[in-house]
C-alpha cells in the first residue's frame, strides 16, 4: 500500500513526470496482474504500460478489455515473445498457458511435488519468432521505460540480456520471477539473475517466495511450506550511495525512484528520497520541496501521530520547509 503517491498527486508534483512499465509475460490471470488497477493508474493520463505475451489472443482480450474500460491512460498489450536476440525459438505450452516457456518444462521434476503436474508439464511445442526489448524500443521511438516486471518462465534473463541498452539508459526498477530449482531444463536459477541485474547497478530489496511440498507425503510442516522453488525479485537503484555515479543520478530520476519504490511498497526508501530531494534540490528549486507531502503522509499513520510527529528526526530534518497549514499543525496552532 502506497503512503506518499496520493499526497504527490493531490499537490500536482505527479503532473510534472511521465511514468513508463514494461509487462513481460502480462497475461492477465488474476486481478494482481493488472497494473492500471492495482493502483498504477494514479500517475494517468501520463502513464504508459507495455505488455508482452507470446499468446495474441491474451493480448487481444486483454486490449479489449481496456478499450471497454476507457482507461485514461496508455496501455497495449503486444503479442511479441521478448528474448535475447532477434531470431527463431521454441516455445513449450503447457497444460496451464501461464506456465508456457522458452525452456522445456523439466517433466521428471514436476512430479515431484504437489499441484505442477497440472499447471506445468507439456502440452506441445512451437516455432515462434523472438525479438527484444531493445528492437522494440527503437522501432517504437521509446526512449524511456521506467519499471520493468517480468513473469517469463525461466526466461527472465534472457529477455533482460535483451534490453540492455534500455535499462541502462532509464531503468530504475525491476521486478522479476526467479527460479532456485531447474523446473524447465537448463534454465537460469536466481544466481546468474541476480548477478547479472547487480552488474547494472540494481540492489535486491525483497524477495516472495513460492514453495511446493512434495508430492510424495502426506504431511508439510508449519514453518515450511515446501521447497523453495520461485520467487518474485524486487530490485530498485539505490541512487543515494555516495559511490554511485550514473547519469540516472538526477532530480527527475530521483522522484520517480521515490514514486515506485512507494507504489512496490517500500516506503522507508521512499521516504529517504523526498527527505534528500528536499534538502538537496528543494531549497533552490520549490519543485523539489516534498516536507509538506512528507507531514501531509505521515498524518495518516496514528501510531507516529501518537508518537508525535514533531519528535521524528525526519521532521526535525525537514522543519525549515514545512509551510502553511502543515506547520501550523507541527506548533500546536492546528488540530487534524
Amino acid at each position: 500500500m502506497s503512503v506518499f503517491v496520493a499526497s504527490l498527486k493531490k499537490s500536482g508534483h505527479l503532473d510534472r513526470i511521465y511514468m513508463t512499465l514494461c509487462n513481460v509475460g502480462s497475461r492477465k490471470v488474476s486481478p494482481e496482474d493488472d497494473y492500471g488497477n492495482l493502483g498504477w493508474s494514479i500517475f494517468a493520463p501520463n502513464l504508459s504500460i507495455y505488455g508482452f505475451d507470446a499468446d495474441a489472443d491474451a493480448c487481444d482480450e486483454a486490449n479489449a478489455d481496456l478499450e471497454y474500460r476507457q482507461v485514461n491512460w496508455n496501455e497495449n498489450h503486444i503479442p511479441l515473445a521478448l528474448g535475447k536476440s532477434v531470431g527463431e525459438a521454441t516455445l513449450y505450452v503447457t497444460k496451464n498457458p501461464m506456465c508456457s516457456s522458452l525452456y522445456l518444462p523439466k517433466e521428471s521434476y514436476l512430479q515431484l511435488f504437489n499441484q505442477l503436474p497440472e499447471v506445468a508439464s507439456l502440452d506441445f511445442s512451437v516455432e515462434i519468432e523472438t525479438t527484444t526489448l531493445d528492437s522494440f524500443c527503437q522501432s517504437e521511438a521509446i526512449e524511456e521505460i521506467d519499471f520493468i516486471t517480468l513473469d517469463v518462465q525461466g526466461a527472465e534473463l534472457e529477455v533482460l540480456e535483451g534490453a540492455s541498452q534500455i535499462v541502462s539508459k532509464s531503468v530504475l526498477a525491476v521486478q522479476a520471477e526467479v527460479w532456485f530449482s531447474e523446473v524447465y531444463v537448463n534454465q537460469p536459477l536466481f544466481a546468474e539473475v541476480d548477478n547479472y541485474l547487480r552488474s547494472q547497478g540494481f540492489t535486491l530489496f525483497t524477495l516472495k517466495a513460492g514453495c511446493r511440498s512434495r508430492a510424495r507425503s502426506p504431511i508439510t510442516s508449519t514453518a515450511n511450506f515446501g521447497q523453495l522453488l520461485w520467487g518474485d525479485a524486487f530490485y530498485l537503484r539505490d541512487l543515494l550511495q555516495e559511490d554511485i555515479t550514473t547519469p540516472l543520478k538526477t532530480p527527475e530520476k530521483l522522484f520517480k525512484l521515490a514514486c515506485l519504490a512507494d507504489m512496490l511498497d517500500f516506503p522507508d526508501f521512499s521516504l529517504q528520497l523526498l527527505e534528500h530531494l528536499t534538502l538537496h534540490y528543494g531549497r533552490n528549486d520549490s519543485s523539489y520541496n516534498f516536507a509538506n507531502n512528507i507531514v501531509e503522509s505521515l498524518v495518516q499513520l496514528p501510531d507516529l501521530v501518537n508518537q508525535g510527529l514533531d519528535s521524528l528526526p525526519i521532521i526535525k530534518n525537514i522543519r525549515d520547509d514545512i509551510t502553511g497549514d502543515w506547520l501550523d499543525l507541527l506548533e500546536g496552532r492546528k488540530s487534524l
